[in-house]
C-alpha cells in the first residue's frame, strides 16, 4: 500500500497540492484558534505573582468578604499593638483604589487579561516588599509613582516622564520615578499595580491617618504563619485574619476559575474554526477520492482487499495531515497573532500577559489537525472501499443515482444530533436566573451551534437540489448559449455529487456571513432607535479608550464641573457597580439554590430630566431601589418588598420602589439606585458618563474637563452611536472568526471546482475531438459555476434566515429580527457570483485546452 500511495502522489502532485493547501488553511484556522484560547486561559489562570509575596498573615476590615480574594477591602484597620504580638517581626500599612493609568499617547494603559489597575503604597520595610526596581527608585513625595513593567511598556511611559492617573473623585498628575517588577513578572495576579507614597494613597482612599484598609505581617523566624494568624485573631477581633499563602491559594482558584470561562468562551467561537475546518477537508477528500474511482476499481479488481483500500485513503490522509499540520501550525501564529489583536481593541489584552506558550499549545493543534484530517477521509475511505471492480469499466465521471436512502438517514440523523445544541436551550430559557444579557447570549451559543451541525445536514441534501435547479439552469443556459446550455445541463444533472460538493463550501460561507450580517444590522439598527428614544440629554460626557471594564470611566467630579458651565440646567453622573442578591434565594434551574445571583446596579440622581424610562418609578430615595421588569419576572421584586444585597461594604438592606424599562440597555439595564444609596454599597463606584440638559455649548463643557485626557464630549445622535457600538464589544472577534471561516470555505470551493474540472480530462478532451469549440467547453464549466452560485446561496440563505428566525423566537429579544436589508442581499449575491467566477475561470480556461491525446490517456 505503500508503493501504491507513493505512486499516487508523484502521479497526482497537482491535485493532492491542492488539497494540502485547503487542509492547511483549514488546521491554520483550527490552530490559531485553539492556540488563542490556550494562551488566553494561561494568560487568565497562570499569572502567580503576587504582592503578598513576601507577607506571612493578612488583617482585613471587619466584615471583609473572604470568598472575593480581588475585591477592594472596605473599611478601616489600624496596626494599634500588633507589633508587641509576641511572634510579629513586621508590619506594614496596605490599601488599593481603582485607577486608570493614562499612557504617553493619551490612551488608558490596558491591564492584561481582563484584569485592573491599582495604586498602591510603597512599602518600605524590605522584609515585606515583593517589589524589585529594574529602573529608578521609590517615590519619596506625593506626586511621584512607580510602575509595575507592564505599566511602563504597555503606556509607552520611562522613568522621568509623567503621567495621568484618573483616580474614583478626580484626576492627578504625577511623576514617574522608578519600575518594579513582582516576582520576575511585569504585572500581578490582580493586574497591574501603581505604586506612590503612603500618604498619598490614603488621601486617595478617603483614609484617616494612621489607618489603613488593610494589615501586612510579617511572622519572626520558627513561627509558622497559621501560628501567628491564631495569636492575632483575638486582638485584632472583630477583624479579619487570614494567612497571605491561604490568600493567594484563593486568587489563584479564582483565576483558574476565570481562565477556564474565559477558554470556554473562546472555544465555543473556535468551534465555527474547527467546523470550517472539518467542512473543508471533508469536501476536498470526497472529491479527490471520487476522482479516483476508477483507479480504486482497478485495484480491487486485481486482488486489493477493501481494508487494504481504506487503509490506502487513511495514509495518504495521514500523509497530507501531517504535511498540512505542520504548515498550518506556521500559520496558526498569524492567526493567533490577529486574533490577540481584535481582543485586545476590545479590552481583554492576553499579549500583556507574559505568558510563556508551551508544547500543549504546538502538540494540542497538530493532534487535532490529523484526527480532523481523519475523521474527514473516514466516510471517503469506506467509500472507496465498496467501489466494484466493474467501475473500472466506467467513466469517472458517472455517478450511483440509487444510493437516496443512505444520504436522506444520515442527514435526518445530522438533524437529530443538532437537538444536542437545541434541547438545552429550553433550559437556558426557563432558568430564573439568567436573564438579561447573558440569557441572551447563552441562548444565541447554543443555537449557533446547533444550526452549523444543521448546515451539515443540508450538504448532505444538497444533490438532491442539484437536479431541479440544473434543470432550470440548463433552460436558461440553452436560451442563451444554444448546445452548450443543453451540454451543461446535462452533465449538471447526471453529476448532482460534485456539483453540490462546490456548493456545500459556498453555502457555509454564504450562511457565515448572511447571519452575522442579519444579527450586527439588527442589533445596530435597534439600539439606535432604542437610544434615541431614551436618551433625552442634549450632551454627554463619556470616557474614550477601552479598558478591561468597558469605556474608560471618569473622575467623580465630573458632573459637577459640567453643572458649572452657564447653561447647563442638570448634569447627572451614572455610576455603577455589581452587588449579589443575598434575599430572596432564587433557586436556579437544576442548581444548588445557593448560587450567587449578580445585579448590575447604576447610581443616579432623578433621571427625569435626561432619560426617558417606561414603567412607573418614583424619585429613589436612601434605601430604595428601582428594579427593571425581566427582574421583577425572575426573582419576584415586586415594588414594596425588601432585599438584601452584598455590596463592597457588606450587606446592604433595600426597598424596591418601582419597575421601570430601559429600551436601549444602554444606561440602566438592571436596577437603579440613588446616589446615597450606591454609596452605601460600592463609595468607589465607576463614573460611565455625566447626561447634560441645557443650552451650554459643546466647547465649552469641553473645556470644563479638558484635564481629564479620556473625557469627551458628545452631541445625542453622537453618544447613542458610541453606546451602541459598546454593546457590540467583541464584535471584531466575530468578525475575525467569520472573515477567516470564510476564507477558507472560498478557498475549499475553489479547490473543489478545480478538482471537478480536473477529473474531467477525458470528457473535455472527447467534446473537443467531436467539434465542441472552446467557448463552448467554457460555457459548460460557466453554467455549472451558475448552479453552485444558485445552490449555494439559496441554501446559504436559507440557513441565515432560519437561523436569525430561530433566535428570535428563542430569546424573544427585539434587538434580533430577520430583517434582510436589499444591500447585504444584492451583496452576498454579487459576491457569490463574482468568487465562483473567478475560481471557475482558470479551471474553464484549463478544460477548453485540453488535447484530445491527452484525453485518450485519462483514466
Amino acid at each position: 500500500m505503500w508503493l501504491i500511495a507513493r505512486r499516487s502522489f508523484a502521479q497526482d502532485w497537482a491535485r493532492l497540492t491542492a488539497t494540502v493547501l485547503a487542509v492547511l488553511f483549514s488546521v491554520g484556522l483550527m490552530s490559531g484558534a485553539l492556540q488563542f484560547a490556550l494562551r488566553a486561559q494561561a494568560a487568565v489562570s497562570g499569572s502567580d505573582a503576587s504582592e503578598y509575596a513576601k507577607a506571612d498573615v493578612v488583617v482585613q476590615p471587619p466584615g471583609a468578604d473572604t470568598e472575593e480574594s480581588f475585591a477592594v477591602p472596605r473599611g478601616e484597620v489600624r496596626p494599634g499593638a500588633i507589633g508587641s504580638v509576641p511572634g510579629v517581626a513586621a508590619v506594614a500599612g496596605d490599601a488599593a483604589v481603582p485607577v486608570t493609568a493614562i499612557g504617553a499617547r493619551g490612551r488608558p494603559v490596558l491591564p492584561p487579561a481582563g484584569a485592573g489597575t491599582m495604586l498602591r503604597p510603597w512599602i518600605a520595610d524590605p522584609r515585606l516588599n515583593a517589589y524589585h526596581l529594574v529602573a529608578g527608585r521609590a517615590p519619596a513625595a506625593d506626586d511621584e509613582v512607580a510602575v509595575v513593567r507592564h505599566v511602563a511598556t504597555a503606556g509607552h511611559l520611562a522613568t522621568g516622564t509623567t503621567m495621568t492617573l484618573l483616580l474614583p473623585e478626580t484626576s492627578s498628575r504625577v511623576r514617574i520615578v522608578g519600575v518594579v517588577t513582582v516576582q520576575g513578572r511585569g504585572a500581578v495576579a490582580s493586574g497591574d499595580l501603581v505604586l506612590g507614597t503612603p500618604t498619598a494613597v490614603q488621601k486617595a482612599a478617603g483614609l484617616a491617618p494612621g489607618t489603613w484598609q488593610s494589615l501586612w505581617v510579617k511572622a519572626a523566624p520558627g513561627v509558622p504563619a497559621g501560628e501567628l494568624r491564631n495569636r492575632l485573631t483575638a486582638p485584632m477581633r472583630p477583624a479579619v485574619v487570614r494567612t497571605a499563602a491561604g490568600l493567594r491559594r484563593h486568587q489563584s482558584a479564582e483565576l483558574q476559575s476565570m481562565g477556564t470561562s474565559v477558554g470556554g468562551a473562546i472555544g465555543m467561537l473556535a468551534s465555527v474554526a474547527v467546523f470550517t475546518g472539518l467542512f473543508v477537508v471533508a469536501n476536498a477528500f470526497g472529491t479527490m477520492v471520487r476522482q479516483r474511482t476508477r483507479r480504486l476499481a482497478l485495484l480491487a479488481a486485481i486482488g486489493a482487499r477493501p481494508r487494504q483500500i481504506r487503509r490506502l485513503v487513511r495514509l495518504e490522509a495521514l500523509v497530507l495531515a501531517v504535511v498540512a499540520s505542520a504548515g498550518g501550525l506556521l500559520v496558526g501564529y498569524g492567526v493567533s497573532d490577529v486574533l490577540t489583536r481584535l481582543f485586545a481593541q476590545d479590552g481583554f489584552d492576553i499579549s500583556a500577559g507574559e505568558v510563556t506558550v508551551g508544547w500543549i499549545s504546538l502538540v494540542f493543534p497538530f493532534a487535532a489537525g490529523v484526527v480532523t484530517t481523519q475523521l474527514a477521509a473516514w466516510r471517503p475511505a469506506r467509500r472507496a472501499s465498496r467501489v466494484a471492480p466493474i467501475e473500472a469499466l466506467r467513466s469517472a465521471t458517472a455517478e450511483n443515482q440509487s444510493r437516496r436512502w443512505p444520504r436522506i438517514a444520515g442527514a435526518v440523523a445530522i438533524f437529530g444530533a443538532s437537538w444536542m445544541f437545541f434541547g438545552p436551550v429550553f433550559a437556558v430559557a426557563n432558568d430564573p436566573t439568567s436573564v438579561g444579557t447573558d440569557r441572551t447570549v447563552g441562548i444565541m451559543m447554543l443555537i449557533l451551534v446547533g444550526c452549523m451541525v444543521c448546515v451539515s445536514a443540508l450538504a448532505v441534501l444538497a444533490p438532491f437540489f442539484v437536479g431541479p435547479l440544473g434543470g432550470l439552469v440548463g433552460r436558461l443556459g440553452m436560451l442563451v448559449s444554444g448546445e452548450a446550455g443543453r451540454l451543461a445541463r446535462a452533465t449538471i444533472v447526471r453529476s448532482p455529487r460534485r456539483v453540490s460538493s462546490a456548493a456545500a463550501s459556498l453555502m457555509l460561507g454564504v450562511a457565515l456571513v448572511v447571519t452575522t450580517g442579519l444579527l450586527i444590522t439588527s442589533i445596530n439598527d435597534r439600539s439606535r432607535a432604542a437610544g434615541a428614544e431614551a436618551l433625552a440629554a442634549d450632551h454627554v460626557i463619556a470616557g474614550t479608550g477601552r479598558t478591561s471594564n468597558g469605556a474608560a470611566s471618569l473622575p467623580a467630579d465630573t458632573a459637577a464641573r459640567a453643572a458649572r458651565v452657564p447653561g447647563v440646567t442638570a448634569a447627572v453622573a451614572l455610576t455603577r457597580t455589581e452587588v449579589r442578591l443575598v434575599s430572596p434565594r432564587v433557586k436556579a434551574f437544576d442548581s444548588d439554590p445557593g448560587m450567587p445571583i449578580f445585579l448590575a446596579v447604576t447610581g443616579a440622581s432623578d433621571v427625569r430630566p435626561v432619560l426617558r424610562f417606561g414603567g412607573h418609578l418614583p424619585a429613589l430615595r436612601p434605601g430604595e431601589i428601582g428594579v427593571t421588569s425581566p427582574l421583577v419576572k425572575a426573582y419576584g421584586l415586586r415594588p414594596g418588598r425588601r432585599i438584601v444585597v452584598h455590596g463592597t461594604r457588606g450587606d446592604v438592606t433595600l426597598t424596591v420602589a418601582g419597575r421601570y424599562h430601559d429600551p436601549s440597555h444602554l444606561f440602566a439595564d438592571q436596577a437603579l439606585v440613588a446616589p446615597a444609596t450606591m454609596a452605601t454599597l460600592d463609595p468607589g463606584a465607576s463614573t460611565s458618563a455625566v447626561l447634560v440638559r441645557g443650552t451650554a455649548s459643546a466647547a465649552a463643557l469641553t473645556a470644563a474637563v479638558s484635564d481629564v485626557p479620556v473625557a469627551r464630549v458628545y452631541d445625542r445622535a453622537a453618544y447613542v452611536r458610541v453606546a451602541a457600538a459598546a454593546m457590540r464589544q467583541g464584535v471584531r472577534v466575530i468578525y475575525g472568526f467569520i472573515a477567516m471561516s470564510l476564507v477558507i470555505s472560498l478557498f475549499g470551493m475553489a479547490t473543489t471546482v478545480a478538482l471537478s474540472v480536473s477529473e474531467r480530462t477525458k470528457e473535455f478532451g472527447m467534446l473537443g475531438a467531436v467539434g465542441t469549440t472552446v467557448r463552448q467547453i467554457r460555457s459548460i464549466v460557466r453554467w455549472e459555476a451558475a448552479t453552485v452560485v444558485l445552490l449555494g446561496v439559496l441554501l446559504g440563505l436559507g440557513a441565515a434566515v432560519g437561523t436569525v428566525a430561530l433566535l428570535h423566537v428563542a430569546t424573544g429579544s427585539s434587538f434580533i429580527r430577520v430583517d434582510l436589508p436589499w444591500w447585504l442581499l444584492a451583496a452576498v449575491v454579487l459576491g457569490a457570483a463574482v468568487v465562483t467566477w473567478a475560481t471557475s475561470a482558470l479551471p474553464a480556461r484549463r478544460a477548453a485546452g485540453v488535447p484530445v491525446l491527452e484525453a485518450a490517456k485519462a483514466e
